[in-house]
């Protein structure tokens, strides 16, 4: 349990997260995601680096029983931003590219994950969107903006309502649709293609490529923060987070 890394092939890495039962992240493995996928960049071996999850869905968001049980403060909820914030910028800022490979779900922080990587593979179930309002939080819109048009990300965004990955991938943001019993052997082909380049001129590549990018990831993410905590401070969140699970005992 947590994250661990491993390198099936030359000049892959795969870094994986496993927190069960839903791949709900607390504030500690965030930052063991981000210092995770920054060490495999850094790493002169790595050519690519395949981000993927263990057990029924890729990412639920942040550990919100985690931040419920903080009554003294909120040290858990900026702990939980700050890692989010550390861990999307990792894989955005990896000096390689970075490859999710995406099954079940993918909702909160995972689309800041899969938003800044540079590919996604992902399986038939895969479904991915941002039940923020409904969990007492806001953010990632700027990543989910990268996945879908601007009008359907508002509408999605608004609803709580996901996205297919098939519906993503008639967007052009999934690379590729597969069963899930072949997720992990596509995502490692899709790797093991772009690997195949010269190793520097890769990472001179995907600094070009965001030194182009129209959007500030790190700064529109951070403003969207800051709505977050005035969330927080205001008493709202709270709130709505304290319906959070009680849907299904009633």
């Amino acid at each position: 349990m947590g994250v661990s890394v491993s390198n099936p092939e030359k000049g892959i890495t795969v870094v994986t997260a496993d927190f069960p039962p839903v791949n709900a992240l607390p504030v500690r493995g965030w930052f063991d995601l981000a210092d995770a996928v920054r060490a495999a960049g850094r790493d002169p071996g790595t050519r690519c680096v395949v981000l993927a999850a263990e057990g029924r869905g890729f990412n639920a968001g942040v550990d919100i029983k985690e931040i419920q049980r903080d009554t003294k403060g909120h040290d858990a909820l900026i702990g939980a931003n700050r890692g989010c914030f550390e861990a999307f910028a990792a894989v955005y800022e990896c000096e390689v590219p970075v490859v999710a490979a995406v099954q079940g779900f993918c909702l909160g922080g995972g689309i800041g994950l899969v938003g800044n990587a540079d590919a996604i593979v992902a399986s038939e179930d895969a479904v991915f969107g941002l039940p923020e309002l409904d969990r007492g939080a806001l953010g990632a819109a700027t990543h989910l903006a990268r996945l879908v048009p601007q009008h359907l990300m508002r509408v999605l965004y608004y609803t709580s309502r996901t996205a297919t990955a098939a519906e993503l991938h008639a967007h052009g943001s999934v690379w590729q649709v597969v069963p899930r019993a072949g997720l992990s052997a596509a995502a490692l082909e899709l790797a093991r293609e772009i690997a195949a380049k010269d190793g520097r001129l890769l990472r001179l590549a995907k600094a070009a490529i965001n030194g182009i990018d129209p959007v500030d990831v790190r700064r529109s993410y951070r403003f969207e923060q800051g709505f977050t905590y005035e969330a927080g401070l205001s008493g709202v969140a709270d709130r709505v987070r304290g319906t959070f699970g009680k849907e299904a005992t009633q």
